[in-house]
């Protein structure tokens, strides 16, 4: 199954401006992603879609194959239908450019149950959350899901409600932005208009579930740490320093 991932990315954030380019133990936060994601067995190839010369650049600089895009994009899934519109793939893998710590696995892992499940259509990973600080955290997505292990809803507010007993008895998820996607159903989320979940939450698949779409969520080990603030930057350095994959690239 023909497959291919794209890092969507650009300059502007309202909490970080230019962290795509940030510096993590000397190298830009985009590098590490592309790197990292590079190194999946399920991959056929890796892109970056950008609408900022800047980040064209620094791709470049370390071999990164870059799609420049539209700078109207609001949802990154917008932004990385537009970059696939003309590639012949099976499955398009969207990896948000603020996740420095992307394990390769983790992307072998998300598109393996599209392998035995002809009508999927969209995939995110999933990690129960370990400390109440991130089921407080607006940056971490919550999500609650069915006993199929289907979404039922994401929010950047605390989800599900806490165990009277406290957080250590809580069921809390947490969304990891590791999302495949089969190309028809990517493009049917680019034709879908935006829903008022979607926008309140700012979350990209609340569109796909208020207009009836089933999103698969699949466990991984890996616990990631998005890049939202320069604190953040400089804890991800931090738990990075240790990391075998470094060594790889």
């Amino acid at each position: 199954m023909k497959t291919i991932a794209v890092i969507p990315a650009r300059m502007g954030s309202s909490r970080f401006p230019g962290k795509p380019i940030a510096k993590i133990l000397g190298r830009p936060m985009i590098e590490h992603i592309y790197k990292r994601v590079a190194m999946s067995k399920s991959l056929d190839a890796t892109y970056i879609a950008t609408c900022d010369e800047e980040i064209r650049q620094v791709a470049e600089s370390f071999g990164a194959p870059v799609i420049m895009t539209a700078h109207t994009h609001e949802r990154a899934s917008d932004r990385v239908a537009e970059a696939v519109a003309h590639l012949d793939t099976e499955l398009v893998v969207m990896v948000q450019g603020d996740e420095p710590m992307t394990h390769p696995d983790m992307i072998d892992t998300a598109v393996a149950p599209f392998k035995d499940d002809p009508h999927l259509g969209c995939v995110n990973l999933v990690h129960k959350i370990a400390h109440e600080a991130d089921y407080l955290d607006p940056n971490t997505i919550k999500v609650v899901m069915n006993q199929q292990g289907d979404a039922l809803y994401m929010s950047r507010r605390p989800i599900p409600t806490l165990a009277k007993t406290g957080f250590a008895d809580t069921a809390a998820y947490k969304q990891v932005c590791i999302i495949p996607f089969r190309p028809a159903t990517l493009f049917q989320y680019t034709r879908l208009s935006p829903t008022p979940l979607e926008q309140l939450e700012s979350v990209d698949m609340l569109r796909l579930l208020e207009h009836g779409y089933r999103v698969k969520m699949v466990p991984t080990e890996f616990n990631t740490q998005a890049v939202d603030t320069e604190a953040d930057l400089a804890r991800v350095a931090k738990l990075m320093e240790t990391d075998p994959l470094l060594s790889r690239y």
